[in-house]
């Protein structure tokens, strides 16, 4: 083969590899990554990464995507423990996460009636998301995460429609200490000081705060 031959062969070569290293948002998402087991995430998250309330899987349409990326390396890494995102976040590429989580944050955040500490509270779990309980050092959820829950930046994620069984189980596992990956331990501080009672009411809470309704 003569130099012409070994140029175009290289150039193909070059041209392959870029192809590769540019994943596409909607195959990794609805078919999974170039490493199977990097499982396609519409099996767990909706099709349109609404969450499947059912089964406990979050909501991801609207989420900051820096806060997914750091999700996806604290499983890597087992900074976060969960025995299904574990194996998924170590077989997806740097530029799969990078492909997958931009697409997720383009997508329409959930519509929210926003409710904050001046408003009025009925039940348990609408006085620890707006009041808190000071006199154990638990602060009010909206002071982090916003009016309803619905999220500040890339550090405090939406809490407003995410399915109860999935915000119950991560305050548990602050709570155990097997997640630990926020800033300071905040979130453990404050799950630590939370009754069963409590997680169970605060997330049924956040829970109910959809597009088609407000909880009490």
């Amino acid at each position: 083969m003569n130099v012409a031959h070994w140029s175009l062969a290289g150039l193909l070569m070059a041209v392959s590899a870029h192809a590769l290293a540019v994943a596409d948002p909607v195959t990794v998402y609805n078919q999974g990554g170039v490493n199977p087991a990097a499982m396609a995430c519409v099996t767990c998250h909706g099709t349109e990464g609404e969450g499947m309330a059912a089964a406990g899987f979050p909501r991801l349409a609207g989420l900051s995507a820096n806060h997914m990326k750091k999700q996806l390396a604290d499983f890597a890494s087992g900074e976060r423990a969960n025995p299904i995102m574990q194996p998924i976040a170590v077989a997806l590429s740097s530029e799969e996460a990078e492909a997958v989580t931009m697409m997720l944050a383009e997508k329409p955040p959930l519509d929210v009636e926003r409710i904050g500490r001046a408003s009025l509270v009925q039940g348990l779990g609408q006085t620890l998301a707006l009041r808190g309980a000071w006199d154990r050092n638990i602060p009010e959820c909206v002071a982090c995460h916003g009016p309803s829950g619905v999220g500040v930046g890339d550090a405090f994620p939406p809490l407003a429609g995410q399915p109860a069984q999935y915000l119950s189980s991560q305050l548990s596992a602050w709570r155990q200490g097997t997640r630990k990956n926020d800033p300071n331990d905040l979130m453990g501080h404050i799950a630590r000081n939370l009754t069963d009672e409590e997680i169970k009411a605060v997330s049924e809470y956040f829970a109910t705060l959809t597009e088609t309704g407000a909880g009490k």
